[in-house]
């Protein structure tokens, strides 16, 4: 509320919700340049994505590769991709949670967090 009972300068409104919106896509900008690793196996396998969830790299230690059980690899990578996905959420969380919570704490549509 206004002191004096005034009604909100809709300049300055306007002024935060731009501020707020450069704000969200700086923070969006800075998370596709990170990359985020995640591994399974014990290291066999490692995935990176950056921190919008998109696969930037597949490492696969040639220890891994068994031409009798492919299905043991395709698990090890799947589960490498999973680590690091819940990597770049959680890096999400930190980048974006705090804008969220600026435009009502309702989350943003249409981002994963």
């Amino acid at each position: 509320m206004i002191p004096g009972g005034g009604q909100p300068n809709m300049q300055q409104l306007l002024q935060q919700a731009q501020k707020m919106q450069q704000d969200l896509a700086r923070a969006q900008e800075e998370l596709a340049a990170t990359e985020v690793d995640g591994q399974a196996g014990g290291g066999l396998v490692k995935a990176t994505v950056n921190g919008s969830g998109e696969l930037r790299g597949l490492v696969i230690d040639p220890k891994a590769v068994d031409p009798e059980d492919t299905e043991t690899l395709a698990d090890l990578v799947v589960a490498a991709v999973q680590a690091a996905n819940e990597n770049a959420q959680q890096l999400q969380q930190q980048k974006l949670g705090p804008l969220a919570q600026g435009l009502g704490g309702g989350g943003i549509p249409g981002l994963p967090i």
